[in-house]
């Protein structure tokens, strides 16, 4: 086989059709509207610009995936000056922030310092970890400052040294309010971003922070999920530095008692947080004298308050000891901020579903909002539709989330021969059960799911769904194939009542769809819908065709051509796996640099070689080819060329892509007759009621990261099509519509 301008031209084509582009990061500051959809851009809102009470000091994007750090200044009403603040918005944030809230982790710095010693020390290591827990950091200054500002001729006193104490003594009182400050400030960051808002926020600092970070904690507890310090004074009211500040901030080292972390659990007398986290480092010159470690612990040991302290051998009192191990403070917050998040979502939820109740819907037709198809490569309309109720084995589901797949494309198209018209499209789904039909026992009214169009029944006599070795179900294929309910009707109809055909037994380009009982995947009611219905599809098909389908072995080789959302999670999926080399082949370069992030080791353009990617693969890049090859194309040839790089002897390639209507694979048998195996894979093998819900579990454990699949959002059914056109637009993975 040889590569000419033809062979590329019908490649891109389907590349363009079946996969998608990496999405770019923006640096600037710009918001976009709801009808143009937000790209993952990290936007400041405009009140925020525009205010005459806070502007922008400086953005700069400070991660991989995008992530982006502002240095804001504001005018505060507690200390009555102006304060500076560094806030960094994980890549996630256009994505989640109209949708709950964003967790943050508060860090307060230590004597002397800025926000902007913590970021330029200690910010590359943070700044990614954050990006990677989807986690937002706002690091404030450590005390007022200007004209007008008492100052001390101490550095331990003064500007730079507020303590996170409202003082009460002139000539302090005026302007070092610092306690009230930072609960100042989580108003502001929760008002104009949505950061850290309903519980969601943690603390951490180090020093004279970390005794910020300690007593603000153990004061509110209700209102800091968890906290940890680096080196943190711990009972400043038996320290130079407390006796000093105490005294001059508030009249008496005695009246320092209210913030000393050690007395504040001592007067406690039981457990206030799950655990407390604390590093200090073996060769800190001041933990003796100044930080008083060990009162903290034997207190913490009398009250039955969990401590995790490390001495970190070595390590001394400097941002080389922060910036070293603030990657594990990030996640142990990250992992108790999932917590609080889910709680939200749980909350979040019962609000939906008493506002479905309330309506009083069960048993009745509902009138909604669709996106109906009428035929293909026509435009999306908009239109009023009726719902019937769920018969039985049927279950009526209030759509919250939906992400466009290339699949509802290949329909729209034209290309799919089980196509019928008018219908409605939509197959990656997050939604909340309204009302079920007779005999239904395994979901009820209020719980989440995701649709999937690969039902499991899970009948005693069901061979497939009793099989280990296969996930397709065959119990509602027939009607499932003719766009109708499993009774071989149909649930939906125009305002002129004729009937509307159902698609891939989901149809979610409606506010309201019925489904069958056995396509319904009940998931956690912590899950964020306009997240986790990536698990509908496309996600679950990537990752599985490597951990099921193939079960890529650790130190394997792995080539993935086409490197849209499926052939990412391809990617995504060879690297959990632990595969040594992964090859990842597109057309579009655009494509590499998140490729890149997610795992892939080599890059490959076919139009950039003088020989066909397979021989340049099995050949140049390897010896004898790859132990695993994926195609998430669509395209027979590239099937073909997947095969043929696949190593001699026990060489397998998998076929994910769905190639157009009439189109057959073929190579040379000889191919097969040296050991290669030829397999494809649907669903990635899943077994949709019991695998998906573990999938979302994975996820809201922090170990299946998705977020960054999701490049656009849109708000409301009636958006559709532009998020349709978005995913033509060659740098979109994944568009969500939000329907509430």
């Amino acid at each position: 086989m040889t590569i000419n301008s033809s062979w590329v031209s019908v490649w891109l084509l389907f590349f363009l059709l079946l996969s998608s582009a990496v999405h770019a990061f923006p640096s600037s500051l710009s918001s976009s509207s709801a009808s143009a959809g937000k790209r993952r851009q990290n936007p400041l809102s405009a009140t925020v610009v525009e205010s005459s009470t806070m502007s922008i000091v400086s953005t700069r994007t400070v991660t991989k995936m995008g992530g982006v750090l502002h240095r804001i200044k504001h005018s505060s009403t507690a200390t009555q000056t102006d304060m500076i603040f560094s806030i960094f918005l994980p890549s996630v944030y256009a994505v989640g922030a109209n949708k709950g809230p964003l967790p943050a982790i508060y860090w307060l710095s230590g004597l002397t310092c800025t926000d902007e010693n913590f970021c330029q020390k200690a910010g590359p290591t943070a700044f990614a970890k954050a990006d990677e827990e989807g986690v937002a950091l706002i690091i404030p200054d450590t005390s007022p400052r200007g004209e007008g500002v008492p100052n001390d001729d101490g550095y331990d006193l003064g500007q730079g040294a507020g303590f996170y104490v409202d003082a009460t003594q002139e000539p302090w009182a005026t302007n070092f309010k610092m306690e009230s400050y930072i609960k100042e400030l989580t108003t502001v960051v929760e008002g104009k971003w949505n950061v850290g808002s309903q519980g969601t926020r943690s603390v951490c600092g180090h020093s004279m922070g970390g005794h910020g970070a300690l007593t603000l904690a153990l004061k509110s507890p209700s209102e800091w999920t968890s906290v940890s310090a680096f080196a943190p004074i711990c009972h400043p009211t038996a320290c130079p530095w407390g006796e000093k500040a105490f005294g001059a901030y508030l009249g008496s080292v005695d009246a320092g008692k209210d913030h000393d972390a050690t007395e504040l659990l001592s007067k406690a007398g039981s457990s206030v947080f799950d655990d407390i986290m604390i590093d200090e480092g073996t060769s800190d010159e001041f933990k003796d004298g100044q930080l008083k470690l060990s009162d903290f612990e034997a207190t913490a040991e009398k009250v039955g308050q969990k401590l995790s302290v490390r001495r970190l051998q070595g390590h001394d009192h400097s941002y080389h000891t922060i910036s070293t191990f603030i990657d594990d403070h990030i996640e142990f917050h990250a992992k108790r901020l999932r917590s609080a998040v889910g709680k939200v979502r749980v909350a979040e939820k019962d609000a939906a579903m008493a506002a479905v109740l309330s309506a009083d819907t069960a048993g009745k037709p509902i009138t909604c909002k669709a996106m109906v198809a009428r035929g293909p490569k026509q435009p999306l309309t908009l239109e009023e539709i009726t719902v019937d109720p769920p018969k039985a084995g049927e279950v009526r589901v209030k759509v919250m989330a939906n992400a466009l797949c290339h699949t509802d494309i290949y329909t729209l198209d034209g290309l799919d021969p089980e196509g019928l018209f008018p219908c409605i499209l939509g197959h990656e789904a997050g939604c909340i059960v309204e009302s079920v039909g007779e005999g239904v026992t395994t979901v009820k009214p209020g719980d989440k799911v995701i649709p999937c169009y690969t039902p499991q029944c899970n009948e005693a006599a069901c061979i497939f769904c009793r099989s280990p070795k296969t996930n397709l179900c065959p119990t509602i294929r027939g009607t499932q194939g003719q766009g109708c309910m499993p009774d071989g009707t149909k649930r939906f109809k125009d305002k002129d009542g004729k009937d509307i055909y159902h698609f891939m037994g989901c149809s979610t380009m409606s506010e309201y769809t019925v489904l069958a009982e056995i396509s319904c995947a009940k998931i956690a009611d912590e899950a964020p819908l306009e997240k986790v219905c990536l698990f509908g599809c496309g996600i679950s098909t990537g990752l599985g065709a490597v951990l099921n389908t193939c079960k890529v072995e650790p130190d394997s080789s792995v080539a993935v051509f086409g490197l849209g959302a499926v052939g990412l999670a391809v990617v995504q999926g060879a690297k959990m796996a632990g595969a040594k080399q992964i090859i990842g082949v597109d057309v579009n370069p655009a494509k590499f640099k998140m490729a890149q992030e997610l795992g892939v080791t080599d890059c490959v353009n076919p139009k950039e070689l003088d020989k066909p990617v397979q021989q340049y693969i099995a050949g140049t890049l390897t010896k004898w080819g790859v132990d695993y090859s994926f195609d998430c194309t669509g395209n027979t040839e590239v099937m073909r060329a997947a095969l043929e790089c696949s190593h001699r002897g026990w060489g397998t390639s998998c076929v994910i892509g769905v190639a157009a209507s009439g189109h057959e694979i073929s190579t040379r048998p000889f191919q097969l007759v040296t050991g290669r195996v030829w397999k494809g894979t649907a669903f990635g093998g899943y077994k949709s009621r019991t695998d998906v819900p573990r999938l979302v579990d994975q996820n809201l454990a922090g170990d299946l990261p998705i977020d960054h699949f999701i490049t656009h959002t849109f708000a409301g059914v009636g958006e559709t099509n532009k998020a349709i056109d978005a995913l033509h637009s060659g740098d979109c993975l994944r568009a969500v519509v939000h329907y509430e």
